[in-house]
């Protein structure tokens, strides 16, 4: 598909999804959910994972998977999570540099994410500065998380009036970002591949990267 550009003279506020976008941690949700799938003599997540409904967030999707026992399957999955991201989280490629670029540019940097507040918060700063964004929005928080458009709403309606693909892009891995941006008015802009490979055919609309060091180049850097 042939690259369209964006421009960033209108350009007010910059929203990124967390999971799988701005933390590479998909090998750290899947073996944490994995010990506990085995305690509850489930099968592995790349099985069970079918049940899951891509349109609601991971801690979400724990009924489908767990039944009434979700809450305390969810508390296990949060140890587990809490003890190995420190060693296996990283930040993808150019990532930290576009951040510091938006900033110097004056754009706003919202984070809008389905992850549960206390997960984001002790995870975010084995990553990343804790004031490099100007408002966090996590799961459950907005009237609607996304896909819905709300979530996206209620991040930037201290930044900017009315959302229009010129003054607010939105940045994630997966249709759920794209679908919450589209239907929100903004720019859509797919980095990589869904966590879930919850892939569709590509989209006019969507602006597609095969990582952050092709977005950053592209925009802010000089030379690949």
């Amino acid at each position: 598909m042939q690259a369209q550009t964006l421009n960033m003279e209108k350009l007010g506020v910059v929203a990124f999804d967390w999971d799988n976008t701005l933390s590479l941690n998909r090998d750290v949700l899947v073996k944490s959910v994995d010990k506990v799938l085995a305690e509850y003599g489930l099968p592995k997540w790349e099985v069970v994972k079918n049940k899951r409904n891509p349109d609601l967030s991971f801690r979400d999707n724990f009924p489908l998977i767990f039944g009434d026992r979700y809450i305390e399957a969810y508390d296990q999955y949060c140890a587990y999570y809490r003890y190995l991201a420190p060693s296996m989280v990283h930040a993808p490629a150019k990532a930290t540099e576009l951040l510091y670029s938006l900033r110097k540019k004056g754009k706003k940097i919202v984070l809008v994410t389905n992850k549960d507040r206390n997960l984001l918060e002790f995870e975010l700063p084995l990553l990343y500065e804790p004031n490099s964004f100007d408002n966090i929005v996590c799961g459950h928080e907005a009237p609607k998380d996304k896909p819905n458009p709300q979530q996206l709403e209620f991040a930037v309606q201290n930044f900017v009036t009315d959302i229009s693909s010129e003054n607010v892009w939105m940045v994630g891995d997966s249709p759920m970002d794209s679908k919450c941006a589209l239907a929100a008015g903004a720019k859509a802009i797919r980095i990589g591949t869904s966590i879930w490979n919850d892939e569709e055919a590509q989209d006019a609309r969507i602006e597609y990267f095969s990582n952050f060091n092709e977005f950053y180049y592209r925009y802010f850097g000089v030379e690949k």
